[in-house]
Formats: C-alpha cells, structure tokens, sequence
C-alpha cells in the first residue's frame, strides 16, 4: 500500500485499507476500485490522504497499535458521556453519571493495554478516518498520543490514569461554545476567538464538580493552552507553574490539531508538523516533552513517498522504536531516476549519512 493525496487520486486507483468513521463504521473497503464520484465524495468528507495498491508495496500492511475494537469503544464512550453534558437542561449544572465515569476509565485502561502490548513508534492518527465530530476525534487522538508520551516519560499507572482522563475530557469546556462559532467554517474573529478561549475555564468549572473525576484532570482542562513562556491561556502561567500534565497535553493537542484535516485548512504531514512544534520548543512547549513525543510517535507515515539526500526516491516501510524520525525506506527510483530493480530497503537509523530531505504523497 502507499499513501496519497486526495488531490492526486484518480479514477481506477484501488483502496488498499478501508475508509472508516472515527467510530469504527467502514465506508468503503479494501480493494473498492475509485470513481470519480467517490473521490469527490471523499473530498467532501474531508479525507486528505489514503492508501491505494501499488505494486511497489504490496506487501505492505499498517500496524495499528490501538486495536479499532478499542478506538471504537472509546469513542462511543466519549459521544455518550458528551452528549449527557449536550442534552442536560443546563448543561453547566449536569452531571456526568457514575456509570460514565466508570467507562472513561475502564476505556483508557484498554488504551493503555494497548500501547503497553506493543511499544512501537505510534502512526498517524487521524489517517483513513472521517471525523463525525471534530471535538469527540480529537479527545481520543489526544488521550492516545498523550499515554504513549506519559510511558516514554516513565509515568506510573496512577499518573497515566489521570493524564489519560484529563486528555479524554480536555475539551469537554467546547460544550459550552456556541455552535456557530465552534464549527465556523473559516478565521474567527476577535470577539469570537475571546469566547472560543473561555472553553479552557468552563472545562474547569465543570469537571472540578464531577465527582469521580481527578482534580488533574480537570486542571488538564484548564491549562492546556497554557505556554512555557505566558504566551498561553486563561492566565497566562510560565515554566513549571503549568502542571506537568497540561505541558505534555500542549504538545499532544497542537499536533493532533495541525494533522486533522477541517474544514477551514487542510491537514499537515506530521513532520511538517513537527517542524512548528521544534520551533516552539523551549518557549512555547517543553523540550523534554517534545523530545519524548519525537521518540513515541512516527513522523514519517508507513506508505509515505520520500527523497532521500543522495537523490533516490522511496517509501517509508517500517519504523524504529527509538528512532521513529529514522524510518526504514524502500529503494524505488535510483538518484539518476531509472528504477530500482531490484527494490532494495535503506534503514536510515543505521546509515546515519542519509537523510529525508523531501516528502510527497503523490505517486
């Protein structure tokens, strides 16, 4: 399978992995051959990139390292603990029942089995999923990526739960946002960004009456938009005034947003993304957090077309756990452009004098 944009996609192209909902529902799957229509449906749907069969990489397969059984379930779990708070008759007043309480954190232990079952660099989330809610998707990506940073990071069981319910219901404060301006389809204004930033205090206010659910976790909603430097919200805290959770929760949330495709921009490849996060390390985000989210997560996607620094064009095959930012590379085109034949593998972690200098998703 390779990856590739939407935009180069074109009629005829096989899929070479499904296309879901962020709850797990497939909307077309593996080997559905692509129409026009169903490309600009798909486009409409938001999708930015997906996989299609190529001889080059058939045999390749993405791994993921949270099984959809448990994406699933924590999804339905986040959409029915939100929609109590959506249909309360006053939602600031409502209150999330035990039984939910009690799901969020059997759901995040599942997460959490996941990524300790199998502690390989963590792919791209938001790949081959349309989000049915911006708000629900990303509260999961979030908790996800945030509990493979905590294990890089050493967090014990106790730490990890409530980081996890922290990231899960970060956003729970967007409830109370107006949709017209939660889900405006273009730049905010002033005035509406003012009322968009009050989602960090209204998360607060309402999960630090929940009983059940950590005081942490509640002040994971309140700081994580908080930066290193003050540049931040809702008050502005510096350094290590910005609880260790909140700073992890920074860099998890920044990277999730910039890789999900909305409505008003296009999703980024995740070492574009990067690039924004390294530029903000040490005043925006903390370097020991960004160097653990560089180590946990892999910038460069299975499937990925890339140039390499001595001209040859490959695919990202493989990753290394400790180095996900040194990719295992497939040989296809040579740096004169004749093809490679046979295809032969680049382990970049190893031939530390190549680099990736270039990356595509066109074929």
């Amino acid at each position: 399978m390779r990856l590739i944009s939407i935009q180069r996609c074109q009629a005829g192209m096989v899929l070479a992995q499904p296309i879901c909902t962020d709850q797990g529902t497939i909307l077309l799957n593996t080997d559905m051959e692509l129409t026009e229509h169903i490309i600009e449906r798909l486009k409409q749907k938001g999708v930015y990139t997906l996989y299609i069969q190529d001889e080059a990489t058939e045999d390749l397969e993405v791994e993921e390292i949270v099984s959809p059984e448990t994406r699933r379930a924590a999804v339905k779990v986040i959409y029915q603990g939100f929609s109590e708070i959506i249909h309360a008759e006053k939602k600031w007043k409502s209150r999330l029942s035990p039984n939910t309480i009690t799901a969020f954190r059997n759901v995040f232990e599942s997460i959490l089995g996941d990524l300790k079952r199998n502690r390989k660099a963590l792919g791209l989330l938001s790949d081959m999923y349309i989000q049915d809610h911006y708000v629900y998707a990303h509260s999961l990506n979030v908790a996800i990526y945030a509990a493979a940073v905590g294990l890089q990071l050493g967090y014990n069981d106790k730490e990890l739960l409530e980081l996890g319910i922290g990231a899960m219901l970060h956003d729970i404060g967007k409830l109370m946002i107006p949709d017209e301006i939660l889900h405006k389809p273009g730049r905010l204004t002033d005035d509406e960004f003012s009322i968009m930033k009050k989602h960090a205090e209204y998360g607060f206010d309402y999960l630090r009456h929940q009983q059940g659910i950590p005081l942490l976790a509640a002040h994971c909603a309140y700081q994580h938009h908080e930066r290193m430097d003050g540049s931040g919200y809702p008050r502005g805290l510096k350094g290590e005034d910005i609880h260790k959770y909140a700073r992890l929760l920074a860099v998890c949330d920044v990277f999730d947003a910039l890789t999900t495709n909305r409505v008003y921009r296009e999703a980024m490849l995740p070492h574009n993304a990067m690039e924004i996060i390294f530029g903000g390390t040490g005043t925006q985000f903390e370097s020991e957090v960004v160097e653990a989210f560089r180590r946990t997560v892999a910038i460069y996607p299975v499937g990925l077309t890339v140039t390499l620094s001595n001209g040859a064009t490959g695919i990202v095959v493989d990753y290394n756990r400790n180095l996900p930012a040194r990719p295992i590379v497939r040989v296809i085109k040579h740096e004169d452009g004749d093809k490679a034949e046979p295809y032969y593998e680049i382990d970049l972690s190893k031939e530390l004098n190549i680099t990736i200098v270039q990356c595509d998703t066109i074929l």
